[in-house]
């Protein structure tokens, strides 16, 4: 089944940023509990953009998200010290947001990661910037997969983000993160494939129609999760329609869990 990571809690957002600041409790319950409901796997939790506060506002977001989360959380921060607050004070298996094979960064997550039990999102960056490439990703990735497995991240804990780059730039990129993702699947049979999805439309009208038709693709070539907004529904109903059609939802459950629901329909 398709996993959906809900990106809500991010301080990134104005809303969120405010409700940190204030120590707002109704309001940050309230959109985790409509993530959840909306079918959201993992509840991402991002505290970073409040410079000087990450960790105070992080453990002030678990203290509140977690009693009624009912689902893992996704720590998301570049900051080793922060995430081991924050994996201390998790009850569920973490997700963890995110390694690369940027040096800086690798260096500082992998003593972080070593014996953890956890889940990792894995970018396919390097210190040369974004790939140019689906041999790239792949490539990439598979250093990614080895350097985890080393330490003792089992190939279906580690989830590989090959980074969607704009069409309006380079009307090729759609079809090389798709060959990529294929190649990354046959590789990795294990290996779960995420990321952020909206990169593919930047600078297009009618973004969410393009997104929408995107996943699809992306999920008949081997993506089996992504970090996107449960709230939307329509790119929700189009995960869950794909899940059944591609054979992920025994007896159409979910789908027609969906429909009886009323966020499937025409």
């Amino acid at each position: 089944m398709f996993e959906v990571i809900g990106e809500r809690i991010n301080t990134s957002r104005k809303l969120v940023q405010a409700a940190v600041a204030e120590r707002d409790v109704d309001y940050i319950i309230d959109d985790v509990k409509k993530q959840k409901k909306a079918g959201a796997n993992f509840i991402d939790v991002n505290a970073g953009a409040r410079i000087g506060h990450e960790t105070e506002d992080m453990k002030w977001l678990l203290d509140t998200i977690q009693p009624i989360a009912a689902v893992p959380l996704t720590l998301d921060s570049p900051d080793p010290t922060v995430l081991e607050m924050a994996f201390k004070m998790v009850e569920k298996t973490p997700m963890i947001n995110s390694i690369s094979l940027e040096k800086e960064r690798f260096d500082a997550m992998m003593p972080f990661l070593d014996g953890k039990e956890c889940k990792i999102i894995a970018l396919c960056m390097d210190d040369t910037g974004m790939p140019s490439s689906s041999d790239v990703i792949l490539g990439r990735a598979k250093s990614l997969v080895q350097e985890l497995n080393k330490i003792g991240i089992p190939t279906a804990s580690i989830y590989v983000d090959p980074l969607v780059q704009p069409i309006s730039v380079d009307s090729k990129k759609g079809v090389m993160v798709l060959d990529a993702v294929r190649s990354i699947k046959a590789e990795f049979p294990d290996v779960h494939i995420t990321g952020g999805l909206s990169n593919i439309s930047y600078g297009l009208p009618q973004r969410k129609v393009i997104n929408r038709t995107f996943v699809s693709l992306m999920m008949v070539a081997g993506m089996d999760s992504a970090i996107i907004d449960p709230l939307d529904k329509k790119i929700m109903a189009t995960i869950r329609t794909a899940d059944m059609l591609l054979n992920h939802d025994d007896f159409c459950m979910n789908y027609l869990k969906g429909v009886r629901a009323g966020s499937i329909s025409s």
